[in-house]
């Protein structure tokens, strides 16, 4: 792979689609020129797109068991340090959302140390601007993103802890990493970060040269991220990649950083889409945050497809497909906005029948989730495909972390470009689908915990409160 031209400041890969939004969010708003593609790019893909500054990968690594990861990553990794880029960052949720067996970062960095020549790794999770705050080596996280939920350690989290697939049991971060790697975690900590850079400078290089391979940084406040991107930008040049692993929080602090340095000017007035109905939303999700949207939607106008996900667990008849889209198609041709759901929530009484159909066919747990997410996300894709090829449909919301990557895929995205930021973390943005008719459609990509109650309103009327916002 060729290197973009120009100076290319980050390439990243991200371990779902909604996470990678995330970032292609925050380096947007910093005022790189950004394009999130779904695959490593070839440079014929690349000479398309003028001008960029960072690129990302929405990758499928969270839904994936380690020997997955490594076939996944390898080429992945391989590819992006091709690129030029001084960093090349392992983008995952803000959550630290990760087991041994499933979406394993410790695997992820022990594959890139193979590929990477860096001295360390940078880890931040922290994304103050998101309700992600670490203290000591342990995570915060406010209930859902773009909200005023009360915060909690992570593994007190009403929702993430209960995750079905990665349930977070452990808030020190690196206790929950060490499960994954047996690489030494080095931390600089609340009392570090505010120190004056010089000195914290030192303080890290002591942590490097005493035998720290991955160094975990605590935030609080986002007064702290301008001298962790000072910190770990000191170890990046692009003959030698600085790789690092977390949240977003990776992208504001190098932002600030670059802003502080005048190699990036942000974007602080913002043009609003403005109002776009009739609305698709297809989700995935079963987060509770998830749920409430739903029942705030169809509380609110919005029509219900719940899909038989037995049907679709199953896979000996399309009858389900057509069912839904023929539904879908009635609904929006009356102007009437719809959501195309596979749950409301862990207590759906479709999330234990569909197990049931996993565990006859022989599956575990882990391989229930992995399949959930791919026959989920591709049916999901299908669907919004076959709408948007019979109607002129303007907007759609996928939902859901775990599933959004293999739908945009199925739907036919290349890339996406942000347009304007509606809530923290998910971005609205133009898709380039070329052979697809969802070529030029906007779309947002929501997480599970993204988004305050009356959130799929918020994306039909296009309107934001962060146009103002500085990261």
């Amino acid at each position: 792979m060729m290197a973009v031209t120009g100076e290319l400041l980050l390439a990243y890969y991200g371990d779902d689609f909604t996470g990678s939004t995330d970032a292609l969010e925050f380096l947007s708003r910093a005022g790189a020129k950004t394009v999130l593609f779904i695959q490593p790019p070839t440079p014929e893909q690349l000479a398309r797109y003028e001008g960029l500054q960072a690129i990302g990968v929405a990758g499928l690594a969270r839904a994936m068991a380690p020997d997955e990861m490594e076939l996944e990553l390898r080429p992945a990794f391989t590819a992006l340090r091709a690129l030029g880029a001084a960093h090349v960052h392992y983008k995952v949720c803000s959550t630290f959302d990760s087991s041994p067996a499933i979406g394993s970062i410790g695997k992820a960095i022990d594959i890139a140390t193979t590929i990477f020549e860096a001295p360390f790794v940078p880890l931040l999770v922290a994304a103050p601007a998101l309700g992600r705050y670490c203290a000591f080596g342990n995570l915060f996280a406010r209930m859902g993103i773009g909200s005023s939920g009360i915060i909690y350690r992570i593994d007190r989290h009403p929702s993430m802890s209960r995750h079905p697939i990665t349930p977070a049991d452990e808030g020190d971060l690196r206790l929950h990493l060490a499960r994954q790697t047996k690489k030494r975690i080095g931390l600089m900590d609340n009392l570090q970060v505010v120190l004056p850079v010089a000195q914290a400078s030192r303080e890290l290089e002591s942590a490097i040269q005493g035998g720290a391979e991955v160094m975990l940084f605590d935030a609080l406040y986002e007064a702290h991220l301008e001298t962790i991107g000072e910190l770990i930008n000191a170890y990046a040049t692009p003959e030698k990649p600085l790789f690092s692993v977390g949240s977003s929080g990776i992208e504001m602090a190098l932002g600030k950083y670059w802003e502080h340095t005048g190699q990036l000017q942000p974007v602080r007035n913002w043009v609003e889409p403005g109002f776009a109905a009739p609305l698709l939303v297809v989700s995935g999700s079963c987060s509770p945050v998830t749920s409430g949207q739903i029942s705030w939607a169809l509380a609110n106008g919005f029509q219900e497809i719940a899909l038989d996900t037995e049907a679709i667990a199953r896979n000996t008849s399309d009858e389900w497909f057509r069912c839904a889209v023929a539904d879908a198609l009635t609904f929006l041709q009356e102007g009437r906005s719809v959501i195309v759901h596979t749950s409301r929530g862990m207590h759906d009484a479709r999330v234990v029948k569909t197990e049931e159909v996993f565990r006859l066919q022989g599956l575990d747990k882990a391989s229930m989730q992995r399949q959930t997410a791919r026959l989920y996300g591709a049916a999901l894709g299908r669907i919004v495909r076959a709408i948007v090829g019979e109607t002129e449909l303007q907007r759609i919301v996928i939902a859901g972390g775990d599933t959004s990557s293999y739908a945009a895929r199925e739907i036919g995205i290349e890339a996406v470009e942000m347009i304007a930021p509606v809530t923290p973390g998910a971005p609205l943005c133009k898709a380039y689908a070329p052979g697809s008719p969802a070529d030029g459609l906007e779309v947002n990509f929501k997480g599970g915990q993204v988004g305050p109650e009356n959130y799929f309103g918020i994306i039909s009327q296009g309107k934001s409160s962060l146009h103002t916002q500085t990261i």
